[in-house]
């Protein structure tokens, strides 16, 4: 299984996203940070990411070759991120084969209706169960 995790600013979410998928999924899920800037995506290399890249080439070119997309739902927001994730950016993303799984965070004038707020280490357990079921098992994935 191929795994992007897409984050972009200082990287701080990719980063705990890493971390805990590492954490909860086997040595042989592959997953590949991609970074909307260097920063953000040594951030998750340094998480433990197997391998990362930066910028709108590289995102809109990754996403074709994943199993699955995480990231926060400004991922598909064109101009997010205080504009760093392009439109190209978010079209890429939205349209990939891939599934997506988006945690309800952004900065952006949207609000996600029907979600219950959680912090985000909450959120980000969530979404590990959510992979390692995917992937067919789960190791403890508590912090």
């Amino acid at each position: 299984m191929r795994l992007a995790v897409i984050d972009g600013q200082g990287g701080g979410i990719g980063k705990a996203i890493v971390e805990r998928l590492r954490k909860g999924l086997p040595e042989e899920v592959e997953i590949i940070a991609l970074g909307t800037n260097s920063l953000a995506t040594v951030a998750m290399l340094k998480a433990g990411a197997n391998d990362g890249a930066t910028g709108e080439n590289a995102i809109v070119q990754t996403v074709k070759d994943v199993d699955v997309i995480i990231g926060t739902v400004s991922i598909v927001m064109a101009n997010s991120m205080l504009g760093e994730l392009t439109p190209r950016m978010a079209e890429a993303i939205a349209s990939a084969r891939a599934r997506k799984l988006l945690l309800p965070l952004t900065r952006s004038p949207v609000t996600v209706v029907g979600v219950v707020q959680e912090p985000l280490p909450h959120l980000v357990d969530m979404l590990v169960r959510e992979v390692a079921r995917m992937y067919g098992g789960e190791k403890d994935v508590r912090s």
